[in-house]
């Protein structure tokens, strides 16, 4: 019998539905930072909004019933988490989002919206001071007009 879930999103992150191109989360979690740079339609899934992606017109978008079940869902907090420290560690290690314009800061507005919506504003604030202080530590080359789209994607 198929496990009950609120939507494709809610499955995939809960670890027991695939996403567009037939992957589970793991799989994903599992790409090496050349194919997380590469590959562009798994950040919807890792880290969905309630809007639907412009980049990627037909990914899923949560619906209200998807957002209550990831949040009351341990396995999908769980994914999120292990989703979150997949991409620090990414932007940890790479340097080439490090610029003045990259398309990674677009994925960062949408996981910082993410994290806010689905684990709280302290997930999403630790995730953007982490970002931040590597933005500092390079020498503060992001424009400022991503710097205000972080800034309110979790708030500040």
């Amino acid at each position: 019998m198929a496990e009950l879930t609120a939507g494709p999103l809610h499955a995939f992150l809960a670890g027991v539905g695939r996403d567009g191109r037939g992957r589970l989360a793991p799989d994903v979690l599992g790409f090496s930072d050349g194919e997380l740079e590469t590959v562009h339609d798994y950040i919807q899934w890792l880290f969905p909004l309630p809007t639907r992606s412009a980049a990627q017109p037909h990914s899923p978008f949560l619906t209200p019933a998807e957002i209550a079940a990831i949040r009351a869902d341990p396995r999908a907090v769980d994914t999120l988490k292990k989703a979150t420290e997949r991409m620090l560690r990414f932007y940890r290690g790479t340097r080439w989002w490090l610029t003045s314009h990259d398309h990674n800061h677009l994925r960062i507005t949408r996981i910082l919206r993410s994290l806010c919506l689905l684990l709280g504003s302290a997930e999403a604030r630790s995730s953007h001071h982490a970002i931040l202080g590597l933005h500092t530590a390079a020498g503060s080359p992001v424009n400022s007009r991503s710097l205000r789209f972080w800034e309110e994607a979790v708030g500040e």
